[in-house]
Protein backbone atom coordinates (compact mmCIF):
# COMPACT_ATOMS: atom_id res chain seq x y z
CA UNK A 1 0.00 0.00 0.00
CA UNK A 2 1.33 3.42 -0.88
CA UNK A 3 1.00 6.10 1.78
CA UNK A 4 -0.83 9.03 0.17
CA UNK A 5 -1.08 10.92 3.41
CA UNK A 6 0.70 14.28 3.37
CA UNK A 7 3.71 14.78 5.61
CA UNK A 8 2.88 16.71 8.75
CA UNK A 9 4.99 19.85 8.40
CA UNK A 10 4.77 23.61 8.75
CA UNK A 11 2.84 25.10 5.85
CA UNK A 12 0.41 22.17 5.55
CA UNK A 13 -3.08 23.55 5.04
CA UNK A 14 -5.13 23.05 8.24
CA UNK A 15 -8.03 21.69 6.17
CA UNK A 16 -5.73 19.02 4.71
CA UNK A 17 -4.29 18.23 8.15
CA UNK A 18 -7.76 17.64 9.60
CA UNK A 19 -8.64 15.19 6.81
CA UNK A 20 -5.94 12.67 7.74
CA UNK A 21 -5.09 10.43 10.67
CA UNK A 22 -1.78 10.96 12.46
CA UNK A 23 -0.44 8.96 15.38
CA UNK A 24 -0.10 10.78 18.68
CA UNK A 25 3.68 10.38 18.54
CA UNK A 26 3.70 12.09 15.12
CA UNK A 27 1.67 14.97 16.55
CA UNK A 28 4.04 15.26 19.52
CA UNK A 29 7.09 15.19 17.24
CA UNK A 30 5.61 17.98 15.12
CA UNK A 31 4.86 20.01 18.23
CA UNK A 32 8.44 19.60 19.42
CA UNK A 33 9.84 20.60 16.02
CA UNK A 34 7.63 23.71 15.89
CA UNK A 35 8.07 24.76 19.52
CA UNK A 36 4.48 23.89 20.48
CA UNK A 37 3.47 22.37 23.81
CA UNK A 38 3.51 18.55 23.65
CA UNK A 39 1.37 17.53 26.66
CA UNK A 40 -2.28 16.62 26.41
CA UNK A 41 -4.62 14.22 24.70
CA UNK A 42 -4.60 13.55 20.99
CA UNK A 43 -7.61 15.87 20.65
CA UNK A 44 -5.67 18.64 22.45
CA UNK A 45 -2.69 18.16 20.11
CA UNK A 46 -4.91 18.19 17.00
CA UNK A 47 -6.54 21.42 18.17
CA UNK A 48 -3.17 23.03 18.98
CA UNK A 49 -1.68 22.02 15.60
CA UNK A 50 -4.74 23.13 13.62
CA UNK A 51 -4.60 26.52 15.33
CA UNK A 52 -0.87 26.80 14.61
CA UNK A 53 -1.27 25.83 10.94
CA UNK A 54 -4.12 28.33 10.57
CA UNK A 55 -2.60 31.29 12.44
CA UNK A 56 1.08 30.60 13.16
CA UNK A 57 0.27 31.23 16.83
CA UNK A 58 1.55 28.80 19.49
CA UNK A 59 -1.14 27.94 22.02
CA UNK A 60 -0.15 26.94 25.55
CA UNK A 61 -1.15 23.50 26.75
CA UNK A 62 -4.19 23.23 29.04
CA UNK A 63 -2.05 21.26 31.45
CA UNK A 64 0.75 23.83 31.63
CA UNK A 65 -0.18 24.57 35.22
CA UNK A 66 2.11 22.54 37.46
CA UNK A 67 0.63 19.47 39.06
CA UNK A 68 1.95 18.92 42.56
CA UNK A 69 2.09 15.52 44.19
CA UNK A 70 1.36 15.82 47.86
CA UNK A 71 3.10 12.64 48.90
CA UNK A 72 6.17 10.89 47.65
CA UNK A 73 4.83 7.46 48.63
CA UNK A 74 1.22 6.39 48.34
CA UNK A 75 -0.54 4.47 51.09
CA UNK A 76 -4.10 3.28 51.48
CA UNK A 77 -4.76 6.35 53.64
CA UNK A 78 -3.24 8.85 51.18
CA UNK A 79 -5.73 11.25 49.65
CA UNK A 80 -6.36 11.24 45.91
CA UNK A 81 -4.77 14.41 44.51
CA UNK A 82 -6.74 17.18 42.83
CA UNK A 83 -5.80 17.10 39.11
CA UNK A 84 -4.29 13.62 39.51
CA UNK A 85 -1.68 12.63 36.93
CA UNK A 86 -1.49 8.89 36.31
CA UNK A 87 2.20 8.20 36.83
CA UNK A 88 4.33 5.12 37.29
CA UNK A 89 4.08 5.79 41.04
CA UNK A 90 0.30 5.32 40.78
CA UNK A 91 0.55 2.28 38.52
CA UNK A 92 3.04 0.60 40.90
CA UNK A 93 0.82 1.36 43.91
CA UNK A 94 -2.32 -0.07 42.30
CA UNK A 95 -0.45 -3.16 41.02
CA UNK A 96 0.93 -3.80 44.50
CA UNK A 97 -2.58 -3.58 45.99
CA UNK A 98 -4.65 -5.17 43.19
CA UNK A 99 -2.17 -7.52 41.51
CA UNK A 100 -0.55 -7.71 38.11
CA UNK A 101 -3.88 -7.75 36.29
CA UNK A 102 -4.48 -4.09 37.21
CA UNK A 103 -4.94 -1.73 34.25
CA UNK A 104 -5.78 1.98 34.23
CA UNK A 105 -9.18 1.77 32.55
CA UNK A 106 -10.69 5.08 31.46
CA UNK A 107 -13.67 4.61 33.78
CA UNK A 108 -11.33 4.16 36.77
CA UNK A 109 -9.23 7.17 35.76
CA UNK A 110 -12.42 9.21 35.55
CA UNK A 111 -13.51 7.98 39.00
CA UNK A 112 -10.17 9.03 40.48
CA UNK A 113 -10.38 12.49 38.87
CA UNK A 114 -13.94 12.97 40.14
CA UNK A 115 -13.11 11.80 43.67
CA UNK A 116 -10.14 13.93 44.67
CA UNK A 117 -9.93 14.03 48.46
CA UNK A 118 -11.09 10.45 48.96
CA UNK A 119 -8.55 7.87 50.05
CA UNK A 120 -6.73 5.37 47.91
CA UNK A 121 -8.36 2.72 50.15
CA UNK A 122 -11.73 3.82 48.72
CA UNK A 123 -10.28 3.63 45.19
CA UNK A 124 -9.05 0.07 45.83
CA UNK A 125 -12.50 -0.89 47.14
CA UNK A 126 -14.35 0.50 44.09
CA UNK A 127 -11.90 -0.76 41.44
CA UNK A 128 -13.37 -4.31 41.01
CA UNK A 129 -16.82 -2.86 40.37
CA UNK A 130 -15.51 -0.35 37.82
CA UNK A 131 -13.22 -2.92 36.14
CA UNK A 132 -16.15 -5.32 35.67
CA UNK A 133 -18.23 -2.75 33.76
CA UNK A 134 -18.28 -2.93 30.00
CA UNK A 135 -17.61 0.48 28.44
CA UNK A 136 -20.71 1.94 26.81
CA UNK A 137 -18.68 3.64 24.13
CA UNK A 138 -15.04 3.98 23.23
CA UNK A 139 -13.74 7.53 23.73
CA UNK A 140 -13.10 9.47 20.53
CA UNK A 141 -9.30 9.50 20.93
CA UNK A 142 -9.27 5.71 20.54
CA UNK A 143 -10.08 5.69 16.82
CA UNK A 144 -8.16 2.45 16.19
CA UNK A 145 -10.08 0.58 18.90
CA UNK A 146 -13.40 1.87 17.58
CA UNK A 147 -12.50 0.89 14.02
CA UNK A 148 -11.44 -2.64 15.01
CA UNK A 149 -14.59 -3.14 17.12
CA UNK A 150 -16.83 -1.96 14.26
CA UNK A 151 -14.90 -4.08 11.74
CA UNK A 152 -15.54 -7.26 13.74
CA UNK A 153 -19.18 -6.34 14.40
CA UNK A 154 -19.68 -6.28 10.62
CA UNK A 155 -17.27 -9.11 9.69
CA UNK A 156 -17.55 -12.04 12.04
CA UNK A 157 -15.01 -14.72 11.18
CA UNK A 158 -12.45 -12.28 9.77
CA UNK A 159 -8.96 -12.13 11.29
CA UNK A 160 -7.27 -9.38 13.28
CA UNK A 161 -4.64 -9.15 10.51
CA UNK A 162 -7.42 -8.37 8.02
CA UNK A 163 -8.89 -5.75 10.35
CA UNK A 164 -5.48 -4.12 10.76
CA UNK A 165 -4.86 -4.15 7.00
CA UNK A 166 -8.18 -2.37 6.47
CA UNK A 167 -7.38 0.11 9.25
CA UNK A 168 -3.98 0.94 7.71
CA UNK A 169 -5.67 1.49 4.35
CA UNK A 170 -8.41 3.65 5.89
CA UNK A 171 -6.13 5.90 7.96
CA UNK A 172 -4.05 6.73 4.87
CA UNK A 173 -7.14 8.17 3.15
CA UNK A 174 -8.61 11.63 3.72
CA UNK A 175 -11.86 11.90 5.65
CA UNK A 176 -13.45 9.87 8.37
CA UNK A 177 -11.61 6.98 10.04
CA UNK A 178 -14.83 5.14 10.84
CA UNK A 179 -15.21 1.60 9.49
CA UNK A 180 -17.18 1.20 6.28
CA UNK A 181 -17.79 -2.02 4.33
CA UNK A 182 -15.92 -0.51 1.35
CA UNK A 183 -12.74 -0.72 3.44
CA UNK A 184 -12.66 -4.46 2.63
CA UNK A 185 -11.34 -3.43 -0.80
CA UNK A 186 -7.94 -3.13 0.89
CA UNK A 187 -7.91 -6.92 1.23
CA UNK A 188 -8.38 -7.46 -2.50
CA UNK A 189 -4.97 -6.03 -3.37
CA UNK A 190 -3.16 -8.55 -1.12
Amino acid sequence: MTENRPKLQAGLAPEVFSEYYYLKVELQDFCQEQGLAKPGSKADLNQRITHYLRTGERLASKSSEKKVFREEYLTLDSLIEQGIVFSEKHRAFFKSELGDTFVFKVAFQNWLKENAGKTYREAIAIYPEIAARKPKKIDSQFEYNTYIRDFFADNRGRSLQEAIACWKHKKALPGSNKYHVQDLSALESD
